[in-house]
């Protein structure tokens, strides 16, 4: 359902094997002004699913082959969050007990009150994160929010995925920048083309530039056979290249050209090659920052920054923490522990209240943790925060403690000179230039290390 769209407008599912119930309730659902699509089956209603997905599933528990249950899982793989309501004539406090802590809605039973039905509908709608974006595509079902700071992104995200125009999300690690870029290559033009990804900080600068561009055989020492590329691999998608504030300035240049001229060239090939793909790039770095130290081009970062998409970190959005909770238990439980229900209530409130430095991607690995350890259906408070305490006292990413030991070594090299940069410079082995950009990066002043600096 569309930001601002009356609950009365809203899209049923009506799925039941009774053709005389069903008729009825769809007809006392379109007198409500519902817009009413029916299936006798489980397996017609995901059928139907592939052209338009509805705000809402209605579905009866007991049905021949596919069950409410068994559709109700499907549904929430296919599109989490998507509210179900089961209604049965087999009502009984065990079923909708156990419905209910799978995830399902609301549990009603035959015969049906019109009152309680429509409380029920109403409610779920209002509640419910919306899975779609308009005219019913399936573009940003995988990103799970109710966050009005999140919905205005997918709101832009969706308004620009129709155009080629570059895009370049930012936001701290962790914060679903791939999932986003995804999105975006599902509601363009280019969804039935691939969408093919690359860390740019993951390999070193030639492997990357093979990657990207491809090679021809004997470009080098181990290319024995002709590599297409990345860039090839994308033709007629999407590319995206994540942490692009990492990619060498050389692969830069040539990043750059590629972008210009529409056309790469391998690796030891004297032929060019015409491409066809759209670029959406992503970084946790500060690119102004970068671009202003002479690290990052500055006409590649208008070229890749044509539009900007922040995405914030997820204590800003600290009400899709249960949301994206629930979600993820249900599918790590399903695949390893299927008796787990999900968080006690306490054990919701304290992933609620908590900071997470390390975003969504640490939220995966707390809920991980968690259905790992529990022996009940409810995981209790207790262990989410065990697993809250083993987060923090993690290993850091090769990235993070990279970054670590570049800062102590600087603050080590000043100690011993002083603050005399020069000195500093030339025990690092490295000019005086890149040693301030060193310092800058870092936000160390070598002024606050000279003699006497602390009694000023």
């Amino acid at each position: 359902m569309q930001p601002g769209q009356s609950t009365d407008s809203a899209h049923i599912l009506l799925v039941d094997d009774d053709t005389s119930l069903l008729k009825l309730l769809g007809m006392r659902l379109e007198s409500r002004g519902f817009q009413v699509t029916t299936a006798e089956s489980g397996r017609e209603a995901l059928g139907l699913m592939v052209d338009s997905v509805p705000d809402l599933v209605l579905s009866d528990l007991r049905m021949d082959e596919m069950d409410g249950l068994a559709l109700f899982h499907e549904l929430q793989r296919r599109v989490p969050g998507l509210p179900v309501i089961i209604l049965t004539a087999h009502g009984s406090i065990p079923e909708a007990v156990n419905a209910t802590r799978q995830g399902v809605f609301s549990f009603l039973t035959k015969p049906i009150d019109r009152d309680e039905l429509f409380d029920a509908i109403d409610e779920a709608l209002a509640q419910a994160p919306s899975p779609r974006g308009e005219g019913g595509e399936l573009w940003r079902s995988k990103i799970i929010t109710r966050s009005p700071q999140m919905e205005r992104i997918l709101e832009q995200a969706y308004m620009v995925a129709a155009s080629d125009v570059s895009v370049l999300v930012t936001g701290p690690s962790g914060t679903g920048k791939e999932l986003l870029a995804n999105a975006m290559h599902q509601a363009s033009p280019r969804a039935d083309k691939p969408f093919v990804a690359i860390n740019c900080g993951a390999l070193p600068e030639q492997l990357l530039e093979s990657e990207l561009f491809g090679h021809a055989r004997g470009a080098f020492t181990g290319a024995v056979t002709q590599h297409e590329g990345l860039f090839l691999a994308a033709d007629g998608g999407t590319l995206f290249l994540d942490e692009i504030g990492d990619m060498p300035l050389t692969l830069q240049v040539k990043l750059l050209r590629a972008l210009q001229e529409r056309q790469i060239r391998p690796l030891g090939s004297t032929q060019s090659v015409p491409i066809d793909v759209r670029i959406i790039s992503a970084t946790h770095r500060d690119l102004d920052r970068a671009m202003h130290e002479g690290d990052f081009r500055e006409d590649l970062y208008y070229r890749l920054n044509v539009v900007n998409l922040r995405l914030p970190p997820l204590k800003e959005r600290a009400e899709d923490v249960p949301l994206l909770a629930k979600h993820m238990v249900a599918q790590v439980a399903a695949r390893h522990k299927p008796f787990v229900k999900g968080f006690s209530p306490d054990a919701l409130n304290l992933l609620a209240a908590s900071a997470w430095p390390g975003n969504v991607r640490q939220l995966v690995n707390v809920v991980e943790q968690c259905v790992a350890l529990t022996s009940t259906p409810m995981i209790p408070e207790a262990l989410v925060s065990q697993a809250l305490v083993a987060e923090e006292n993690a290993l850091p990413s090769f990235s993070e403690a990279r970054a670590g030991f570049e800062r102590s070594y600087l603050v080590k090299v000043l100690k011993i000179t002083e603050g005399n940069v020069t000195q500093a410079a030339r025990i690092a082995g490295r000019n005086r230039t890149d040693f301030y950009k060193l310092l800058s990066r870092h936000d160390l002043d070598p002024g606050t290390f000279k003699t006497g600096a602390n009694a000023l």
